[in-house]
């Protein structure tokens, strides 16, 4: 019977495993976490003149390195200047080439966004009017190529280390601790801290790579490895390692001094102090992806990050403790079969594991979608709703486990008896197999004496011995002989033992359904690695909402306006760039926000900002606006009213000193 199970399981084992690769290669790219949702000039815009510079607003914050924003002419060349700089939180801007000629300039921009993932785009806009361009705006992003696929497999492989390793040992210490000296079951935790291990140094080496040019030679660029150790990610995953030596010193002591100690007390003891000491590190390997991921940017971050490490100990205590059970379940050895007991104990701890995971994921699916409408309208939705789909089948498949379970504990004295009476599943018997073992015709009484006394033979008559110095040496021969009859008491006796462990009927069944309920597991893995790489359902609404509104103002509707103007008060300090943004630039009442910055981008203050607005088509104006100061190269007003739709002019008015002032224009639609 065993002969027969375990090719079935290999190939279960193999297409699941082929399934969830499927879906992790199929996942694309990870999608971006933050959106464009404005730029000026604005996507397909045609100015009159050369802007000085152009910006680009993010739904969230964004890291940007030195070649974040590129902006390249119809030939190819770059025309932008310094670096990118932060205009306001989520705005963004690089200067341009004074003197640009007209034609189509293409917008590429790489960043990466508050919750580690990649974001790369392109827009083109034109000067004069629209020409032709040698740019070609390719649709792949860092992450598409080799090198995203891998980091992809990297998270993969750690999410289910992680699981493996604290739901193995948790299985251990609170339903099994005789598992402690299991040899199955120490190799699969210690696989799981391998393959976290390996993960981690992996995705920690590809970081820079899949963040930045997404070219497999620059994985072990030391430059980028420097550049990764100062962002947030690098140091969740510094960290990881770091508490990494120590689960590899909790799990010496698990597998080392704990399973030797006999004294009941001693061994209460060290399991309080393993207990302790296993959550405090677990706890802090779930919160490296807390701190770095979905949960620590958006709605209730100080809430959230906490209930992703209860979600992430929830998963691990239930589908890594399933692991393990399925591991003690097949390749225990028969002298140490996993009893019932735990069995029972595990399902009370799979049970408040559940109720953990639908408490925090209810929250989390509230909190990354926040409407029914995204469970159906966006990529997150969908994929979450493929997760609870797998979650409500493999609850299905553990209340079917939890049947067995009790059965296995009402199991038939009868068939235990018939067993060790010596009737296998085969019905052969125990003096049928002795039978297979009698002596050949011929063979040696010395021979015969190593199986013990003969049926009928007194064992306390043995024969007269000859003096020592009078035996002659044991033959090799029969040296040979004692060491086979050995051998075959030796796996009799585990044959006995097995079939004596496999006469409850309910553990076949338990083994079926745990290994079902693993096989589903790995498949949840996998949707869920994709779903930690996708943009959440709110951000991707709130994006289009916004893409939706600038593409409505670009149309002549209502949309905020934003003015870039370079001044030269002539005075010491007197250059610099003037920003204007009028929301939502329509009639009536409007917010306005005027940023002063330096030509190299850094924002600094001036004695006075005035703006003035003049309708000269209606001879209204020039109408007069004061802003308070805010804030560093900041100043703001509110209920600033636009009277009529027109093309209005704005004036700003700038003095740097007491003598040093300069007054800049544009024209702007508004209304």
């Amino acid at each position: 019977m065993t002969q027969t199970i375990a090719p079935r399981v290999r190939t279960l084992v193999l297409l699941l495993l082929a399934a969830a690769c499927a879906l992790l290669a199929g996942a694309g790219p990870a999608s971006a976490h933050a959106a464009v949702t404005g730029s000026d000039p604005a996507q397909g815009a045609v100015v009159d003149k050369a802007p000085a510079r152009i910006t680009l607003t993010f739904s969230e914050q964004v890291a940007m390195s030195d070649d974040s924003l590129r902006v390249l002419d119809p030939e190819g060349k770059r025309v932008d200047l310094g670096k990118p700089s932060d205009v306001s939180g989520t705005t963004y801007a690089v200067r341009l080439r004074s003197g640009l000629s007209d034609g189509t300039y293409t917008v590429a921009y790489q960043v990466v966004s508050a919750d580690s993932h990649p974001v790369s785009g392109a827009y083109t806009f034109s000067v004069g009017a629209p020409s032709k361009t040698s740019v070609t705006v390719s649709g792949q992003g860092t992450d598409d190529g080799v090198v995203g696929w891998l980091y992809g497999f990297g998270r993969y492989v750690s999410y289910a280390g992680f699981i493996v390793m604290v739901g193995g040992a948790a299985f251990v210490l609170a339903c099994w601790p005789r598992g402690s000296g299991v040899r199955p079951v120490q190799r699969f935790v210690v696989s799981g801290w391998l393959a976290l291990t390996a993960a981690t140094l992996a995705l920690l080496l590809l970081r820079g790579s899949f963040t930045g040019s997404g070219k497999v030679a620059d994985v072990l660029d030391l430059s980028l490895l420097g550049q990764v150790l100062q962002t947030k990610t690098g140091a969740a995953l510094v960290s990881r390692l770091l508490l990494l030596a120590a689960a590899a010193l909790f799990i010496a002591v698990l597998f080392g001094s704990y399973d030797k100690r006999d004294d009941p007390r001693e061994k209460r003891d060290l399991t309080f102090g393993l207990a302790i000491g296993g959550v405090v590190v677990a706890a802090g390997l779930a919160a490296s992806w807390a701190m770095s991921e979905h949960a620590s940017v958006g709605l209730q971050a100080g809430i959230a990050m906490p209930v992703d490490v209860v979600h992430l100990l929830a998963v691990a205590a239930w589908l890594g403790g399933l692991g393990a059970l399925l591991a003690a379940l097949y390749r225990a050895p028969a002298d140490a079969p996993v009893d019932a007991s735990a069995v029972r104990r595990f399902s009370r701890v799979a049970f408040g594991s559940v109720l953990a995971l639908i408490a925090t994921g209810a929250y989390q699916s509230w909190r990354q979608l926040g409407s029914w409408s995204a469970f159906t309208d966006t990529r997150y939705g969908q994929l979450l709703l493929a997760k609870i789909a797998l979650v409500v089948v493999l609850v299905g498949v553990a209340w079917i486990s939890r049947r067995w379970t009790g059965r296995l504990t009402e199991a038939v004295p009868a068939e235990r008896e018939k067993v060790r009476a010596g009737v296998g599943a085969s019905g052969d018997t125990d003096a049928e197999t002795d039978a297979a073992e009698e002596p050949a015709a011929g063979e040696s009484a010395a021979e015969r004496a190593d199986d013990g006394p003969a049926a009928g033979e007194s064992p306390a008559a043995p024969a007269a011995e000859e003096p020592a110095a009078d035996k002659p040496p044991a033959e090799p021969a029969d040296a040979e002989r004692a060491a086979q009859l050995a051998r075959q008491r030796a796996a009799r006796d585990a044959a006995r033992q097995k079939r004596l462990r496999d006469a409850d009927p309910g553990r076949s069944g338990l083994r079926r359904s745990v290994l079902a309920e693993a096989g589903i597991a790995v498949v949840l893995l996998a949707v869920t690695t994709v779903l930690t790489q996708t943009e959440p359902g709110r951000t991707e609404q709130e994006a289009k909402a916004a893409t939706s509104s600038s593409a409505s103002a670009d149309a002549g509707a209502s949309g905020a306006l934003t003015l870039n103007m370079p001044f030269d008060t002539g005075g010491k300090d007197g250059k610099g760039i003037v920003t204007v943004d009028l929301d939502p630039a329509r009639v009536g009442g409007n917010e306005l926000h005027v940023y002063v910055e330096r030509p190299n981008g850094r924002a600094f203050d001036i004695p006075e900002v005035k703006v003035e607005f003049t309708l000269e088509a209606k001879d209204i104006g020039p109408l007069p606006v004061v802003p308070d100061h805010i804030t560093t190269g900041h100043w703001s007003a509110n209920g600033v009213q636009i009277p009529m739709a027109g093309d209005w002019e704005v004036d700003v008015t700038v003095r740097t000193s007491d003598i040093d002032e300069v007054t800049v224009s544009k024209n702007a639609q508004i209304g």
